[in-house]
């Protein structure tokens, strides 16, 4: 059994506070000493290393502070670096070991899109996401003649290219499509008139499909680009904005069900491979 983690009194580098650890409930109890992270609110270094791998646990790798802003139903949403989580949780070598992994692995899979080549079994990145025919460079090489594979149906590649839909291969379909397709409906009990909206939605912004959880209001944020838009309408959130409020009906109604899934057009630098990727700090 594992030692809880407490920070030293006689630590000047931190601020010690004497007010409720703002990452857990009031009722769990004082939990010892507190200091304030760079947005004003109190932690434990237990509470935060709790808080923090449960994150990236969820696949979420960017720290955001989870408290209410003072006097309000609004979360903090203030990111911490994750030097500033590793030295206000105090974590141990195992601890920043694992949280570092997981961290370079989460963002590799932001940045950029890996698919494992079915002739060598190794990472190949997917750079034109318009196209669904990868080049394996590694096969090519091997076998003296192009080599290129799906990564919709992880096949070697049948008929023309480039295509965006599919390849000739049998059952090679695009799921998360299906899943678009076929999704039920769901209703929304606290946004007006909002009673037959399809339960699952690609983000207009990266593709990730989501869902929304039938509570409060009609926005929600995407796990994967952070970006926040109306469920019901598909536009961001400001543009929704625009011409209604988060409780009404979309001015242009309920977005029918999606076609097509938008492709993310993240920032050419970020550009990377998955070899070669180290540890960005």
């Amino acid at each position: 059994m594992t030692e809880e983690k407490r920070y030293d009194p006689r630590d000047t580098t931190l601020k010690f506070v004497n007010r409720p650890n703002d990452l857990v409930p009031p009722q769990d109890g004082d939990q010892g000493l507190k200091a304030e992270m760079s947005c004003g609110h109190a932690v434990t270094p237990e509470s935060l290393t709790e808080y923090c791998r449960k994150q990236l646990d969820q696949d979420q790798y960017k720290f955001k502070c989870p408290a209410l802003k003072a006097g309000t139903l609004h979360r903090c949403n203030k990111e911490w670096s994750y030097q500033e989580v590793r030295r206000m949780a105090l974590l141990t070598t195992e601890e920043m070991k694992y949280f570092e992994e997981n961290i370079a692995h989460l963002a590799a899979i932001e940045y950029c899109e890996f698919k494992t080549c079915p002739g060598c079994k190794t990472y190949v990145e997917r750079e034109d996401l318009t196209n669904l025919s990868v080049r394996c460079t590694i096969c090519t090489a091997d076998n003296n003649k192009v080599y290129e594979f799906c990564c919709q149906c992880l096949r070697p590649w049948k008929g023309r290219a480039p295509r965006s839909d599919r390849c000739d291969n049998d059952g090679c379909v695009n799921h998360d499509l299906e899943v678009l397709k076929n999704c039920k409906t769901t209703a929304l009990p606290q946004v007006q008139g909002v009673d037959a909206c399809p339960s699952i939605r690609a983000c207009p912004t990266c593709g990730e499909l989501v869902e929304h959880d039938k509570t409060g209001c009609k926005n929600i944020t995407c796990p994967r680009c952070q970006k926040e838009f109306c469920f019901v309408c598909l536009k961001l959130t400001p543009v929704c904005l625009k011409t209604s409020t988060h409780f009404i009906p979309c001015s242009d109604g309920v977005a029918p069900r999606q076609t097509s899934i938008p492709v993310w057009r993240r920032n050419q630098d970020t550009a990377c491979s998955l070899r070669d990727y180290t540890f960005p700090f």
